[in-house]
Formats: structure tokens, C-alpha cells, sequence
């Protein structure tokens, strides 16, 4: 593990947002609760706003998180529109936008 790489998390078995519901193997989260979790921490942290998050790290109309998503996340750019994802995302809008269907 290196300095930039953050400690490994293991599924508990409870639904990680605190609402006390038990979650299946390998989940975080009851269905739908990533979510949830996602708001109230933007409520908590971020005065309820993803302009103020992205403003607290240093993103914008000047300073594209979706371009840093490319250059270090690990993020793809859809090689025939400007879509940029996870690479199964990618694949998946590629799939469904681009791939001729044979019918």
C-alpha cells in the first residue's frame, strides 16, 4: 500500500449510511442507500450543495472535475462523443449508443 492509496474497506454486514439495516454479501449498503448516504454527507459537510464540494476542491467552469477524473481517476472518454465514465460505464453507453443493432 502506498501513501496515495487508501486503506482497504470491507463490507460489515449493516448498511453503511447508519439506518441499521443488514446488507448482503459483499454490499455496503441496502438498496439505495449509497445514495441517502451521499445527500446527508453533502448536508453535513458541504452546506447541501455539490457546487460548494466541488468549489472546496478546487473545481469549476475553470477547472473541469470531469477532465481530472480522466487524467487520474482512472475515467475513459467515449472514443466517438466526448461521454467520459468509468470504463463500464464507457462500454455500456458505447453498447447502447453507438453499436449498430442488428434487427
Amino acid at each position: 500500500m502506498t501513501d496515495k492509496t487508501p486503506q482497504r474497506l470491507l463490507p460489515t454486514g449493516n448498511c453503511w449510511c447508519g439506518c441499521g439495516a443488514t446488507t448482503g454479501i459483499g454490499s455496503f449498503f441496502a438498496r439505495g442507500h449509497d445514495k441517502t448516504a451521499e445527500a446527508a454527507l453533502l448536508a453535513v459537510r458541504y452546506d447541501a450543495s455539490v457546487a460548494r464540494l466541488l468549489d472546496h476542491h478546487g473545481f469549476g467552469p475553470k477547472n473541469s472535475v470531469l477532465d481530472a477524473a480522466v487524467e487520474e481517476g482512472g475515467w475513459e472518454v467515449c472514443p466517438t462523443c466526448e461521454y467520459a465514465g468509468a470504463p463500464l460505464s464507457v462500454r455500456n453507453h458505447t453498447r447502447k449508443y453507438h453499436e449498430k443493432r442488428e434487427g
